[in-house]
């Protein structure tokens, strides 16, 4: 019997319809030009939307900056059901949905390490 082979699979180029690109025709870019005011709105410069995108970049720079002063922190997560746990906070993934804690100290023990899911949190606090 011949070893099977493993089929690669590319991803789709961006004139695919199903095409997760940058493709100026495709209907995932139109619809965020239609709700953004389109990159012609931003290379005119409209105060309203250089304000806005100035307003986004200043929130992401410090909610970043609020996870790098969370490391080796002792953090506190209300999560939903009324369940509070306490860890010390290791890192998060690029898309932020979820924390790698240590020490994670739950209502029926302890977890040498675990990763927590953004979703299921309500909120978190440390000391500073």
């Amino acid at each position: 019997m011949k070893t099977p082979v493993p089929v690669l699979r590319l991803p789709r180029g961006p004139d695919h319809p199903d095409s997760r690109g940058f493709d100026p025709s495709s209907p995932r870019f139109q619809a965020l030009r239609s709700t953004r005011g389109g990159a012609a709105a931003a290379a005119a410069g409209l105060p309203e939307l250089r304000e806005e995108q100035q307003a986004r970049s200043l929130l992401r720079q410090r909610y970043l900056r609020s996870l790098l002063a969370m490391r080796d922190a002792q953090v506190r997560f209300r999560m939903y059901e009324r369940v509070h746990v306490e860890a010390r906070f290791g890192a998060s993934d690029i898309d932020v949905l979820n924390f790698q804690v240590s020490d994670l100290q739950t209502p029926i023990g302890v977890q040498k390490e675990a990763l927590l899911r953004c979703p299921d949190m309500i909120s978190y606090s440390l000391e500073l």
